[in-house]
């Protein structure tokens, strides 16, 4: 079967995370992306809060991303978890690994979803965080992320659920 690169910057960052949506999933590594940002501004048509998005920035400023192999068969269920189509469009971002060049996919907000004054709830926040210090990315930019404004969810069955997954994170580290 065919494998594919995935590139998470969000909340797929955590390998814990992403194997639930995608079991196949394997770490190849952490990539910096220079001249890039990560901005909580898509708005989820699912409960309508601000997810994450992968924009182009300052050329003083890197992102990082994990970078994930994955079973071609295992794609649908990503791209439906994500909501491609509905807020998010795939795209392909070359990128350096170890001297390689890589073609991985990514999902990025689709224009008319990016609501700058809205902010992701709580979970999803702590879900990011958990994804940039689990990969030990550099101080400032997990700094950077928790500054960002979250909220509470209003739907208490979804908040549990992610709350769960952020502590069985918690237990592994």
């Amino acid at each position: 079967m065919t494998n594919l690169f995935y590139l998470a910057y969000g909340s797929n960052l955590h390998p814990l995370r992403l194997r639930a949506r995608v079991p196949s999933a394997r770490l190849v590594g952490v990539v910096p992306l220079p001249r890039r940002a990560v901005r909580f501004h898509k708005r989820s048509d699912v409960d309508g809060s601000a997810k994450c998005d992968l924009v182009a920035s300052d050329p003083s400023d890197t992102a990082y991303g994990a970078l994930y192999e994955i079973a071609a068969g295992d794609k649908p269920g990503l791209d439906a978890a994500e909501g491609l189509g509905s807020g998010y469009a795939e795209t392909v971002l070359p990128i350096r690994h170890q001297g390689r060049a890589i073609a991985p996919f990514v999902y990025l907000a689709q224009r008319s979803h990016v609501e700058p004054s809205l902010h992701p709830y709580h979970w999803y926040k702590a879900l990011v965080l958990a994804g940039a210090r689990y990969h030990g990315l550099p101080d400032h930019y997990i700094a950077e992320l928790d500054r960002t404004a979250s909220i509470s969810d209003p739907d208490p069955s979804r908040a549990a659920l992610n709350e769960r997954l952020l502590a069985q994170i918690a237990a592994l580290a």
